[in-house]
């Protein structure tokens, strides 16, 4: 399941029922995957308030680990190719951030932090304790390959970005992953390491379990999710998804606000358990 949208209610907290759903699907014996765009340390606050045991796909499927924080798989965006998505795109710097797979600090690297900047202001502050400033950018790739370029700000500014990223020569070097919130004109573009998705990795997670596609649901809401959902057995759409992806002809359930994702388990997983 996705987290932002889907487990997660528009206050940002996970609703009793898909609390309880969660629980009884893992009581009979189904694996329960969180898929997000999110980094590894905000995966895993949620995942700690989770009554069971989880697996982690962070970062839009570029890692995959253990709660514990063991790298199961790591997909990083060659350092080269980062540093064409940042000379392409110099206009947009204050609205962009490098992230890295590193332990503690400077996870996440910001040109000139802006705590009270719109849209970004309120990322940071979530993450004070991973970010570090670098100026220019381009010197925080020192030779590490990074995780993955964001973008974040109003939907307009985020989608030109895309555009000219998708203009460029280099472009098949590079997988774009966006996720738009249009009712908060909120945002985020992930680039990522070319063929790197949600489904990509749940393709691998999948094939290193000797988990059949057909056994496996998956729950979303937005851009990000559609190679997740096309992957899965049972895809479902949550009620308050992009348009798009309700045209796809998947089952969609209720919304994030009425725990639409334990409906969703208690209809398709635990029924079929039962």
């Amino acid at each position: 399941m996705d987290i932002d949208g889907t487990l997660l209610d528009s206050q940002s907290r996970i609703p009793p029922q898909n609390a309880g759903a969660i629980a009884a699907a893992a009581a009979r014996g189904i694996e329960i995957m969180l898929v997000t765009g999110r980094r590894f340390d905000s995966a895993r606050n949620v995942a700690g308030e989770l009554p069971c045991d989880v697996h982690l796909i962070v970062s839009n499927g570029a890692l995959i680990k253990s709660v514990s924080g063991e790298t199961e798989q790591r997909f990083l965006l060659p350092v080269l190719t980062a540093r064409r998505v940042l000379e392409a795109t110099p206009e947009f710097r204050a609205c962009c951030g490098v992230i890295f797979d590193r332990p503690h600090e400077a996870q996440i690297v910001f040109e000139k932090i802006d705590w009270n900047g719109p849209f970004i202001g309120d990322y940071l502050r979530k993450h004070r304790k991973h970010v570090a400033e670098v100026s220019p950018l381009e010197e925080c790739l020192n030779g590490e390959d990074p995780v993955e370029i964001l973008f974040i700000a109003e939907c307009a500014k985020v989608r030109r970005v895309m555009a000219i990223l998708e203009a460029l020569p280099e472009a098949p070097e590079f997988t774009l992953a966006l996720t738009e919130y249009e009712h908060q004109n909120l945002s985020m573009l992930d680039v990522l390491r070319r063929g790197v998705t949600k489904g990509a990795a749940l393709v691998e997670w999948a094939r290193a379990r000797g988990i059949a596609r057909d056994e496996i649901m998956a729950v979303g809401d937005n851009w990000n999710d559609r190679e997740m959902l096309a992957f899965a057995g049972l895809p479902v759409v949550m009620g308050n998804s992009v348009p798009e992806l309700k045209s796809l002809g998947y089952a969609v359930t209720a919304t994030n606000d009425e725990a639409g994702l334990a409906d969703a388990i208690h209809r398709y997983a635990i029924a079929e358990k039962s």
